[in-house]
C-alpha cells in the first residue's frame, strides 16, 4: 500500500479518508458485536444460518502431472500442517507434487539467497507488504496470470486485490488474512476473579490489576517475538491517534518523534510497566515466543501462567495444542478501546510466483479460490479475505464471527503497520522496530529514547 495514494493534500484523498474513518467505526462495531456473541456462545450449539453448502470444486485447474514445485512461507508447526492439506488437495487435482520450504524471516533476505543460488521456489507466502514490493523491485516476482486474476475479480474486493499490486500491476494473491484486533482469555481465570471482558483501555487495566491480586498474571505477553510488540503499539496507537495519523505514520511522513507515538508509547507503559501483570514479570516476557505466550495462557487449570493473550485469529491453531476449547474454555473479546473507538488492525500472507510456470500460476489460481481457502478454514485458526469461502467452513462460532466481520469489512480495513514498512525496520528480529520495542519492554520508562531510536531507524530504512 505504500505510494499508492500520493495525492495527500486533494480534496479526493479528505473525503476518501473521512469516508474510510465512517466506515472504521462501523467494522469495529461490527467486529465486536461478531466476537461478543461468540463470549457467550459454547462451540457450535448455536450455529448459525451460513447460506447454501458449497459442493464439489469452484475452480478448474490444468493437470500437471510430474511437474515438481517448490512453496516457501515462514509457517511452522500446526499452521505448515494445516497448509500442507492444501497443498495436498493441489496435488490430487493436478498430478503436480509440491515441496514445502520452511522459510526464515526476513523473508527477502531468505529468498535473495535462494534467488542468487539459482534456486529460488516456484510460489512464496510473503508476511508484508513491504516484502512483495522489495520482491518486484527486484525483479524476482512473476505478474499473476488471467486464470488467477479471474478468481481475484470474483472473489476479492478491491482494496485486497491492490495490496496485491504493485504500480498497478497485480503480483499477489492474498490467501490468508487475520484480525489482528483479539484478546484471548481464559474464562476460567476470568470466573475465578469475577471480571469481565473489557472495553476500554482503563478497564482492562483494572481487569489486570484484580487478574493479578487473584494470583493469576492478567497477560501473557510474546516479547521473544518483536513483531507482537508491534501488533500492540499499533492496536494503541491506532485507537489512540486515530486512522489519519495512523496511515502517516505507516508512511513515515510523520516522525517517530511525534508526541502521538510518546502517547501510544506512555500508556502501552502502564500495562508494560507492571511486572505483576506479566507471566514470568518482564524478564519472563522477554524470554516467551509467540507459540508458549498462547499455550501457557489455556494449560494449568484454575492456575494457567495468564488470564489473558493477545494476538489474532490465528491463536486458535496454538490453542488447538492445548486442552481447552475454543468457546467454552478459550474466549475472546475485541482489544479494547483507547480512544474514541476500539482499533481493528489486519494482517495477512501474499502468495506470489518467482518462476514463470505454468504450476505457479495454477497454484494462484488454487490459493485465490474458494476451494483452497475452505481446507484451511476448516482446521481452525485461519480467515480467509475471499468472499466466496462459505462461513461454514469455519469451525465454530468464533472462527465464523471473526470471518463474517472481515468479510462485512470490505475494504475498510488498516493493514499492520510494520508489515507496510521496510522490512529492516518492520521485518526484522533484532534490529528496527522489533528490537527498539523489546528494549522498551524491558523498559517502559524510556519513552523519549524509544522514540529516538525508532525515529533513526525509521529515517535510515526509509531513506528519508
Amino acid at each position: 500500500m505504500r505510494g499508492q495514494h500520493g495525492l495527500h493534500g486533494s480534496s479526493h484523498t479528505r473525503s476518501r479518508r473521512r469516508a474510510r474513518a465512517r466506515a472504521w467505526a462501523a467494522l469495529a462495531a461490527a467486529g465486536a458485536l461478531a466476537l461478543t456473541a461468540c463470549d457467550v456462545a459454547s462451540g457450535d450449539a448455536a450455529r448459525p444460518s451460513t447460506g447454501p453448502e458449497q459442493k464439489g470444486p469452484t475452480v478448474a485447474l490444468p493437470k500437471l502431472p510430474g511437474e515438481k514445485l517448490e512453496v516457501a512461507a515462514v509457517w511452522t508447526g500446526p499452521e505448515q500442517a494445516n497448509f500442507a492439506k492444501v497443498l495436498k488437495e493441489f496435488e490430487k487435482r493436478t498430478g503436480a507434487s509440491v515441496a514445502f520450504v520452511p522459510a526464515q524471516d526476513p523473508i527477502v533476505t531468505f529468498l535473495g539467497t535462494k534467488v542468487a543460488g539459482g534456486q529460488p521456489p516456484d510460489v512464496a507466502l510473503l508476511p508484508q507488504v513491504g516484502a512483495l514490493t522489495a520482491a518486484v523491485r527486484n525483479k524476482w516476482a512473476q505478474p499473476v496470470g488471467p486464470e488467477a486474476r479471474a478468481q481475484l475479480e470474483q472473489n476479492y474486493s478491491p482494496g485486497w486485490r491492490q495490496l496485491g499490486a504493485v504500480d498497478g500491476t497485480q503480483y499477489g494473491v492474498y490467501y490468508k488474512a487475520a484480525n489482528k484486533s483479539l484478546v484471548w482469555y481464559n474464562a476460567k481465570a476470568f470466573d475465578a476473579a469475577g471480571v469481565q471482558p473489557p472495553k476500554t483501555w482503563k478497564e482492562l487495566l483494572a481487569a489486570a490489576d484484580t487478574l493479578s491480586a487473584s494470583g493469576t498474571p492478567a497477560v501473557s505477553v510474546a516479547g521473544a517475538d518483536g513483531w507482537t510488540l508491534t501488533d500492540w503499539f499499533e492496536n494503541v496507537y491506532l485507537s489512540q491517534a486515530g486512522p489519519e495519523k495512523y496511515d502517516r505514520l505507516a508512511k513515515h511522513e510523520i516522525k517517530w518523534t511525534d508526541d502521538s507515538v510518546g502517547q501510544a508509547l506512555t500508556t502501552l507503559g502502564q500495562l508494560f510497566g507492571r511486572k505483576d501483570f506479566l507471566a514470568g514479570g518482564t524478564s519472563g516476557a522477554l524470554a516467551t515466543e509467540f507459540p508458549k505466550s498462547v499455550t501457557q495462557t489455556f494449560t494449568g487449570g484454575d492456575r494457567p501462567a495468564a488470564a489473558m493473550v493477545f494476538e489474532g485469529d490465528f491463536v486458535g491453531v496454538n490453542i488447538a495444542q492445548t486442552e481447552a476449547k475454543v468457546g467454552k474454555d478459550a474466549l475472546v473479546f475485541p482489544f479494547p478501546a483507547v480512544g474514541a473507538k476500539a482499533p481493528v488492525v489486519s494482517g495477512g500472507d501474499v502468495a506470489v510466483a518467482l518462476k514463470p510456470s505454468k504450476g505457479a500460476q495454477a497454484l494462484l489460481t488454487f490459493l485465490a479460490s474458494a476451494d483452497a481457502a475452505r481446507i484451511q478454514a476448516a482446521e481452525g485458526g485461519f480467515v480467509s479475505p475471499n468472499k466466496a469461502v462459505d462461513f461454514a467452513a469455519y469451525p465454530n462460532d468464533i472462527q465464523r464471527g471473526i470471518a463474517k466481520a472481515l468479510i462485512a469489512a470490505g475494504d475498510d480495513f488498516r493493514f499492520d503497520m510494520s508489515d507496510q514498512a521496510p522490512a529492516a525496520f518492520g521485518a526484522t528480529p533484532g534490529t528496527g522496530e522489533w528490537k527498539a520495542l523489546q528494549d522498551f519492554l524491558a523498559n517502559p520508562s524510556d519513552v523519549a529514547g524509544t522514540q529516538a531510536r525508532l525515529e533513526a531507524d525509521a529515517a535510515k530504512a526509509y531513506g528519508n
